[in-house]
């Protein structure tokens, strides 16, 4: 996928979910092993003066799925994906913008999950996405993505 078509996937997904424009993301890159998206601290500031946790979490979770649909694309496969489960760790408080960073898991793992996606319709992973800031690493997710198929 070449950024024009990264790009054209990021306007999509900013017209169907609200919270990305509330939050101002930005610099959704994707590269077919990894992905990163940044947003910046203003908009997602809590009463603290640092990072909304509810923020960070949803950019966690955003990566992932973008990550999941963005690779499902790479197969021609246009697939509705969802979060299934999460498990997420706050490390430190987020003080600058901050970035999503989230790569694919292994070469097996991805051989599976589009196989089981072409013929069973239905396909999930697990992926790991960590949040850094201009300290170094903050936040940890790993979430359970699902995959499936128009009927």
């Amino acid at each position: 996928m070449n950024n024009k078509q990264v790009a054209a996937f990021f306007d999509e997904i900013k017209a169907q979910i609200p919270l990305i424009n509330a939050m101002e993301l930005q610099d959704l890159l994707y590269d077919g092993h990894g992905l990163s998206l940044r947003a910046p601290l203003s908009p997602n500031i809590n009463d603290k003066g640092t990072g909304f946790g509810g923020s960070l979490a949803a950019l966690a979770t955003l990566s992932g799925w973008c990550l999941t649909s963005l690779y499902a694309r790479d197969a021609d496969l246009q697939a509705g994906v969802v979060i299934a489960e999460s498990h997420i760790r706050y490390l430190a408080p987020v003080t600058s913008h901050f970035t999503a960073n989230v790569n694919l898991p292994s070469a097996d793992v991805c051989k599976a999950f589009i196989r089981d996606l072409r013929d069973q319709g239905k396909a999930k992973w697990t992926l790991d996405v960590d949040i850094y800031d201009a300290k170094g690493h903050a936040l940890s997710l790993i979430g359970t993505y699902v995959a499936r198929m128009p009927s």
